[in-house]
């Protein structure tokens, strides 16, 4: 990471910077990507974070899911501070900041850095200079079937055409791989835990596409005639084909359109609008996308159920969080329908559970102890869904202040579940209602409620969302975690996490269980659960193992019979 550091700096006088900034994403904008540069600068391993690297000092910005992670992993070569200390930094007033404009977009650097100082793009990553990206094996793409998708790609077409005619604009350029996924009904290989397909995609008021991409990427589309040659663009090609269009105007995504092509676009085009309108018709899934949903949660909560059952009751050996983490996968490995996990497990027991987004290590990793809490927050692609689901257990009595606390956790996620959405229907409203009976003991966590999910595609997927801010109208059809939790740093960390769907039933707009696993028990102090609450847990119980039983050896379900 130094010698990483110091290369840099040499670069600073040739491309006469004061510092230069390196965010997590690559230039598909993804949180889960292959390509890492903010970690071979930083060594920061978190989802969402940004580097400033200047002549003699270096600083890190992250969110409060990584407070202590980012300590940990930079803190001896870093300053670090919350993303809120960004906005309008002027920490760097008066210095000219180096980017590569495939990287940000025009509202990242208005919003961070363009008050107080000056930005110079730079066409060639300095970081890839230094140390050059392995070239990934070019997977091809694959499409899916409508019945798996529950909307044909023309009609999906045919609505983005209907909205350039009302927006009276000849065409929009779609930046975000997950908006192509959804459109095209297909699904890619291009990200370590998502099926994205790396892409961007041009589409006009009459219908015509063209895909962008690498050849090879596209060879299934055309020999199962799912794209035809002509509806194809090179990427190394897009400037000079962009710029070969007829028309005047374009629709682009501020959140993924890069300056770079921004700045293409512009050279010929009026932006008429910068908001991408898939991003809210692909958080509201259709029955098919729900169906899907529901039966790959079902297979998931069956293997997280034998794993809670083998390790509370079964496995009598010392194990680690890495050999924690590898026997639920082998749980999940066991059906034929899971592709890989949906993100990196997190598994943190004792102290290590207190780091919001922890990631175990073998070289460093805890040994689990019988007196410990032990955090485990997980998921899986599964043909055809994906899952997310965090579960807090324990070995042995805990104190009364650890149950206590839990169960307040519990008693916030039960809120949210229960919430009656024609009242509550945003997610700053939701949020209140996760955190009511922690801040009544003054005590609250550092990260959002919940977050969207897609269909077979990120984990994370707005715009809906159940944070402090989000104003997005909640809607029948969309899916999202509700995840309350508690972190005593250097002690123990709290989260118990189910996702849910809106569905609406006799008028009433309500959220639905897609998570079927059991919640710990030996962590509640029922006294301070109403007789509601309770009912809730009976019910859900009962639903849980109704739904997964079937799946399970009749010890396993003996085990689950008794959270009912």
């Amino acid at each position: 990471m130094k010698k990483y550091i110091k290369i840099l700096r040499q670069k600073f006088k040739k491309h006469n910077i004061d510092g230069y900034v390196i965010p997590k994403n690559d230039d598909y904008f993804s949180e889960y990507s292959k390509i890492n540069r903010l970690k071979i600068i930083s060594n920061f391993s978190g989802s969402a974070g940004l580097a400033v690297i200047l002549k003699n000092k270096n600083y890190l910005f992250t969110d409060g899911r990584y407070t202590i992670q980012s300590k940990l992993e930079s803190g001896k070569n870093f300053k670090i501070y919350e993303f809120e200390k960004l906005i309008n930094c002027s920490l760097f007033k008066n210095l000219i900041l180096g980017i590569d404009p495939k990287l940000f977009t025009y509202n990242q650097i208005k919003r961070y850095f363009l008050k107080h100082s000056k930005i110079k793009y730079i066409n060639q990553n300095l970081i890839d200079e230094i140390k050059k990206q392995k070239k990934s094996f070019s997977i091809p793409f694959f499409s899916l079937n409508k019945s798996i998708t529950g909307e044909s790609t023309g009609s999906k077409i045919n609505r983005i055409s209907q909205y350039l005619r009302k927006k009276k604009t000849d065409y929009i350029f779609i930046s975000a791989p997950e908006n192509i996924a959804w459109i095209l009904n297909i699904r890619g290989s291009d990200s370590p835990n998502s099926p994205v397909p790396n892409s961007r995609l041009i589409i006009n008021k009459t219908k015509k596409i063209l895909l962008i991409s690498k050849i090879e990427r596209c060879k299934n589309l055309f020999k199962n005639k799912i794209l035809k040659k002509s509806q194809f663009l090179d990427i190394d090609k897009l400037q000079n084909e962009i710029l070969k269009l007829n028309g005047k105007s374009f629709i682009i995504d501020d959140k993924s359109c890069s300056i770079f092509y921004e700045n293409i676009i512009k050279s010929k085009f009026k932006i008429v609008d910068r908001e991408d309108p898939v991003y809210h018709w692909k958080s509201i899934k259709n029955k098919a996308e729900i169906s899907n949903m529901i039966d790959a949660h079902i297979l998931d909560g069956a293997a997280l159920t034998k794993f809670l059952y083998w390790i509370k009751v079964i496995n009598k050996k010392k194990i680690d969080e890495v050999d924690a983490a590898a026997k639920l996968e082998s749980f999940r490995r066991m059906h034929r329908n899971f592709l890989y996990p949906s993100f990196d497990t997190i598994a943190g027991s004792g102290e290590n559970g207190a780091i919001v987004h922890y990631r175990a290590k073998k070289e460093n990793c805890r040994v689990i102890n019988q007196k410990d809490i032990f955090l485990c927050d997980s998921g899986g692609q599964y043909k055809y869904g994906t899952t997310d689901v965090t579960r807090t257990i324990c070995f042995s009595n805990q104190s009364k202040n650890i149950k206590d606390i839990f169960t307040k956790v519990l008693k916030g996620h039960i809120a949210v579940a229960t919430t009656n959405i024609n009242k509550d229907n945003i997610g700053k409203k939701i949020d209140k209602r996760a955190r009511k009976y922690l801040n009544k003991s003054n005590l609250d966590y550092a990260h959002g409620t919940g977050h969207g999910v897609g269909f077979f595609l990120n984990v994370h997927e707005g715009p809906q969302s159940i944070t402090k801010i989000n104003k997005v109208k909640i809607k029948e059809g969309m899916i999202l975690s509700n995840e309350p939790g508690y972190y005593k740093k250097n002690k123990f960390g709290i989260r118990i996490e189910n996702l849910v769907y809106v569905k609406k039933k006799n008028r009433n707009l309500i959220f639905e269980n897609l998570t079927m696993a059991p919640i710990e028990k030996d962590l509640i102090n029922y006294n301070l659960l109403t007789i509601s609450e309770k009912n809730y847990l009976f019910k859900y119980h009962l639903d849980v193992y109704s739904k997964i039983s079937k799946y399970l050896t009749q010890n396993e379900r003996k085990w689950l019979a008794s959270f009912i």
